[in-house]
């Protein structure tokens, strides 16, 4: 249980940098060490694959005093709209979904933006189509790119613990004051077992004080009708067109200034192995440890070849990404999902994008062998030399 502040102790930097214990645990479980340590107020919960298991170690923490509050609600939506309500009366949360949950949920994520609440999230990404699929696919993450949710995809379950703790840090700093979402592919990390390193029990988050907030507490001083509704829906429409605007510009400019914050707690949107490569594998994810054992293999063939790890989806770090690019000639970006959703970001960022591969997609719970990823790299060399060049 977390232990009051003691004179003197800096938590945060403990929770970042101080001395961890090892522990051999699945990525739900992680979940539940990250929110033990987060001095959560309330959390909710609904059952979905594969979240399921992490929410109900969540509860287990609230049977244990860990955390103030906690029930199941009807669905994915109550959760979401419950969460934020609690959230508009100043406490800490969090909850996490998966797949059709998410999209049953989707109406919120917006809401919660636009109120500019630090909500946290866990999303553990699954299939959602026909034919049904409980199976990791990331598809999901594509459609919440422009909810105003800052967003973040856990390589492994170490990134999973770190990046919700990281992700309260940067959600409740007053210049940002927004949802965070933070990813990992089912299964693959949710139910693996592997050895992490934590932080004492006794290690936590100071408590969130919503007197930093930039938008104001609900509560009998504050009620809701005089925020959600009388400033917007009762005035002409140019007034409602214009506040809304004006907000969602807010929101976005939110999301900017958020970069620094990343920076600052997780070390950078993004990290670079072997920058002075001509051809690059940039991923994130599930996606990045199978492209590191590509790299190896690559490597031990010979062959010139970097990896860039993308650890923030929203902000998307489209500089660094441009700098980082700058000389390659080849970028391949492995997914597992159907769309390409992230070859389409790297696309839409860097100059002369036809040196963007994206390749190879695994979906509706296919496995991405690394030798997968080495064949797309071998393919497109082999296609531009027969063009002249790459």
């Amino acid at each position: 249980m977390c232990s009051e502040k003691k004179k003197n102790r800096d938590t945060i930097a403990e929770l970042l940098h101080g001395l961890r214990n090892k522990a051999f645990i699945t990525g739900s479980e992680a979940v539940a060490e990250a929110v033990k340590r987060a001095n959560v107020d309330m959390a909710i919960a609904y059952p979905i694959t594969p979240q399921s298991e992490s929410m109900h170690l969540v509860g287990e923490l609230f049977a244990k005093g860990h955390i103030k509050d906690y029930y199941r609600a009807e669905n994915e939506f109550a959760v979401m709209a419950a969460v934020h309500g609690a959230a508009l009366g100043g406490g800490r949360v969090f909850t996490a979904t998966s797949g059709p949950g998410t999209l049953r949920a989707m109406e919120m994520f917006p809401v919660w933006a636009g109120a500019r609440q630090p909500i946290v999230c866990a999303f553990m990404c699954r299939g959602v189509s026909l034919p049904p699929s409980i199976q990791p696919e990331n598809i999901e993450m594509g459609m919440l790119l422009d909810t105003g949710m800052l967003m973040l995809h856990a390589e492994n379950g170490q990134d999973f613990f770190d990046m919700i703790l990281q992700a309260y840090l940067v959600a409740e700093q007053p210049d940002v004051h927004l949802p965070v979402g933070v990813f990992a592919d089912g299964f693959f990390v949710t139910h693996t077992r592997e050895e992490m390193l934590l932080p004492p029990e006794d290690c936590c988050l100071p408590p969130y004080d919503p007197g930093f907030a930039p938008v104001p507490v609900f509560d009998m001083e504050t009620p809701p009708m005089r925020i959600t509704r009388d400033p917007l829906l009762n005035k002409s429409n140019f007034i409602s067109g214009n506040a809304n605007a004006s907000w969602h510009q807010e929101v976005l400019a939110a999301a900017e200034r958020a970069r620094k914050h990343i920076a600052h707690f997780m070390g950078g949107l993004l990290e670079v192995e072997n920058p002075g490569a001509k051809i690059f594998i940039a991923a994130s994810g599930t996606a990045v440890s199978q492209s590191r054992e590509a790299l190896r293999m690559m490597q031990a063939e010979g062959m010139d070849v970097g990896l860039i790890k993308i650890k923030s989806i929203r902000p998307f770090p489209g500089s660094e990404l441009s700098k980082a690019l700058e000389a390659a000639d080849l970028v391949v970006v492995p997914e597992f999902n159907a769309g390409g959703w992230l070859a389409r970001e790297i696309r839409a960022t860097i100059d002369r994008n036809h040196r963007v591969i994206g390749a190879p997609r695994v979906f509706g719970g296919m496995t991405m062998p690394p030798w997968l990823i080495v064949e797309e790299v071998k393919k497109a060399l082999g296609a531009g030399q027969s063009r002249g060049g790459c």
